[in-house]
């Protein structure tokens, strides 16, 4: 089944996820959804000091938002910081250092801007693709920790903020990989058999539509959305995924293209008036599955990974 996944999956990447699958979509997309006066909001995007998270973070300081960018390197975030602030002469863009990877830190960061900041919006954009398996200094997976777990404990630790907010929203940065995931609550750590990055990454995005989902429906105050931005150029897809860079060259998104639909997201009035806990492509709410995938996931399985992360979160809380 997982090989009809991947061939399915591909095949339609081809077609939407690139280059030439966002032109085709974006002949329909209203320029007027992102004029907009972003000033006296607040926006926190994670891993803002590269690709899309900074191309969004940028478009949003443009726009006169508040942009608050969570990022793990210093001195690449306060460069990246220099260059939005030049670009947008927007001097309300402040840098945060947090290893999204490290429980605690995500806890103790999230606990300490709620008492001294405004929260309007939270871009859940950091992630990595570790391709060994590697584990964090408290002992978990490093894929997982940052993409499922500080995700997790980020945006439930945000929630009350956030409902103090006017048009609170939270956007996730999924990706059309998690289509070939089916939930696997039994090995979130990736312990059992061969241990494979890309597959481990794409049960991650999986986790976190789930969560999108589970979200919207407890908090109704709150627009939740997941997105996925195409197969877009950046220095993660460079890095982590080199073979598939080579051979895609050329078809690849660009940055900015791969962050037209968080941006949309985060700011258009049009977005707000989409149903919350929806998995959008292109500005489109998209199915979640393949067809005849069998990846669908009971209301048990899901109801353990909220388990298991609430725990986890509640271990490492300071």
């Amino acid at each position: 089944m997982s090989f009809y996944r991947n061939a399915v999956w591909f095949v339609k990447g081809l077609q939407e996820y690139t280059k030439s699958g966002y032109e085709a979509a974006a002949k329909h997309f209203s320029a007027a959804d992102l004029e907009v006066n972003l000033s006296g909001r607040s926006f926190m995007v994670t891993g803002a000091n590269s690709g899309i998270g900074k191309t969004t973070a940028q478009e949003i300081a443009n726009r006169g938002g508040t942009v608050h960018m969570v990022c793990r390197n210093k001195d690449r975030a306060e460069a990246a910081r220099n260059e939005i602030v030049e670009l947008s002469k927007n001097q309300n863009v402040h840098v945060h250092i947090v290893d999204m990877s490290s429980a605690r830190q995500v806890w103790e960061f999230a606990q300490s801007f709620s008492q001294n900041n405004t929260i309007h919006v939270l871009i859940n954009n950091a992630g990595c693709m570790v391709n060994q398996r590697e584990l964090t200094d408290e002992g978990l997976e490093k894929n997982f920790a940052t993409n499922t777990l500080g995700t997790y404990i980020l945006t439930t630790a945000l929630i009350p903020a956030l409902k103090k907010a006017e048009g609170p929203r939270v956007v996730t940065v999924s990706s059309g990989g998690m289509l070939t995931q089916k939930l696997n609550v039994d090995d979130l750590q990736s312990e059992k058999g061969t241990f494979d990055g890309t597959m481990a990454y794409a049960q991650n995005k999986r986790q976190q539509v789930i969560l999108t989902e589970r979200w919207a429906a407890q908090h109704k105050e709150i627009h939740f959305s997941s997105m996925h931005p195409g197969w877009a150029d950046t220095p993660a897809v460079q890095s982590s995924m080199p073979s598939f860079h080579a051979k895609m060259q050329g078809k690849l998104r660009t940055q900015a293209m791969g962050a037209d639909t968080v941006l949309w997201l985060a700011v258009s009035p049009a977005a707000a008036k989409q149903p919350s806990g929806l998995f959008f492509q292109d500005r489109k709410a998209v199915a979640t599955h393949l067809p005849l995938a069998s990846s669908r996931s009971s209301p048990q399985e899901e109801e353990k990974l909220l388990a298991v992360l609430e725990e986890f979160a509640q271990k490492f809380k300071p």
